[in-house]
């Protein structure tokens, strides 16, 4: 059983950063793929990065390509997102999510485990 739980998500300007982070439980964390998704209001889960294994490849949605970074600490047991010139539409919850296959995918239910999620709310 792997435990996800997020970090860092608060009220920002349009334009601001910040950055998330998600600390894994267990010795297995470098064997999970990682990602983040985000849910807005009255909207579905969707997909914003993910991680390989060893860190090697990153996949982004576009909506927020060249704006946000994933990154991992296999050490520390911990992924990072790290968003910047953020945006109101980037206004959600932010989730964590592992998978044990070493292939980034952007679907819900590919993904094993899941953090609780922490709000981002962005202000205009």
């Amino acid at each position: 059983q792997v435990q996800l739980v997020e970090s860092g998500g608060g009220l920002v300007q349009a334009g601001g950063s910040l950055r998330l982070s998600c600390a894994a439980s267990g010795r297995t964390f470098r064997s999970l793929t990682m990602g983040w998704f985000r849910q807005a209001p009255g909207k579905e889960r969707e997909f914003v990065t993910g991680i390989s294994w060893s860190g090697s490849s990153t996949y982004y949605a576009d909506s927020v390509k060249g704006r946000f970074t994933i990154s991992r600490d296999n050490a520390k047991n911990t992924v990072y997102l790290q968003m910047n010139t953020l945006k109101p539409e980037d206004t959600a919850v932010y989730y964590c999510a592992a998978r044990w296959h070493n292939r980034v995918v952007v679907t819900t239910t590919a993904y094993d485990y899941w953090g609780q999620g922490t709000q981002v709310t962005v202000s205009s």
